[in-house]
């Protein structure tokens, strides 16, 4: 382990090694879409897919690798029993930090299948890393604001058909859906300015996860929910490829798909859209107080 070095020396190697990594898996993946592009043939496709898949799961050995040369992290991690590779999943978890994404890909890659996110049409021009997300199939979402909607109502429910469209790609390959319920990033100041009715969580956002749930439903066979706590506060990707995060708490647990869930329409369905709110704000709860009873322990 590396651990010795100054941050500064942390910082500069790990992001040089990343980068370069980056520079080295992005054109591969690119490669081998393109290659699937050109010969639409179903067996073909999914041979693509593997060698994509395998390409992208290299580089987050690498990322995760860096962490564990790196940094003396004190990892502690219950539930890894519920971590499985052998069906389709939707991954929940809460959000506090960019941080969140390498713990995540660092504590599932090889052991569930590869996690793919819902991202903001946006982030497809982030340089390298938009054209990766590309190839590996992420589905790019543009989401409209009520304002929006309301002078252009021809683009109302364009969101879930582009969800239906997007994961109709996953029925290819096992796959793991990743959903931040919060749909966006946990500070101590955005609870109160939300009205908030958790202590430790954001307002959840029913709408991602009940899309998936509509299109998938009978593909997926559990949900794998994920809370992650930094005792230490909530720390940057600075802190982490610094050595500055020295310990990391992660609780897993195993849920059943709700039945009462599957088969309902959210936006056209008013009872439906009422009991995924319900359903999501029990999930919301259960979390606020198992971060706070991990954060005491």
């Amino acid at each position: 382990m590396l651990s010795f070095l100054p941050g500064f020396l942390k910082l500069l190697l790990t992001s040089l090694i990343a980068a370069l990594s980056t520079v080295v898996h992005v054109p591969l993946l690119l490669i081998v879409a393109l290659l699937k592009l050109l010969l639409p043939i179903p067996a073909w496709r999914r041979l693509c897919s593997r060698a994509i898949l395998a390409i992208a799961e290299n580089w987050i050995d690498i990322n995760s690798g860096l962490i564990r040369l790196f940094t003396r992290a004190d990892w502690q991690i219950s539930g890894e029993e519920h971590l499985r590779k052998d069906g389709w999943y939707l991954v929940l978890s809460n959000h506090q930090s960019w941080v969140d994404i390498l713990v995540l890909q660092r504590l599932c890659n090889h052991r569930i299948p590869f996690l793919k996110f819902f991202l903001k049409s946006e982030l497809i021009w982030v340089p390298f890393l938009g054209l990766a997300w590309w190839a590996l199939d992420f589905p790019f979402m543009k989401r409209y604001s009520r304002a929006e909607l309301e002078r252009h109502p021809e683009k109302r429910g364009t969101d879930v058909e582009a969800t239906r469209r997007a994961c109709a790609k996953f029925a290819e390959l096992p796959v793991s859906v990743m959903n931040f319920v919060e749909g966006t990033r946990y500070t101590e100041a955005k609870p109160a300015r939300q009205q908030s009715p958790f202590k430790l969580l954001l307002r959840p956002k029913a709408g991602g996860v009940a899309f998936v749930l509509e299109a998938m439903g009978e593909m997926l066979q559990a949900i794998i929910d994920i809370t992650i706590v930094y005792p230490d506060g909530r720390p940057t990707l600075v802190d982490l490829l610094s050595g500055r995060v020295h310990r990391v708490r992660i609780d897993i647990q195993r849920r059943p798909i709700p039945a009462h869930l599957l088969g309902g329409h959210y936006e056209t369905d008013p009872r439906h859209k009422t009991a995924s709110q319900e359903w999501i704000n029990m999930l919301s709860q259960e979390k606020d107080a198992r971060i706070g009873g991990m954060r005491q322990s």
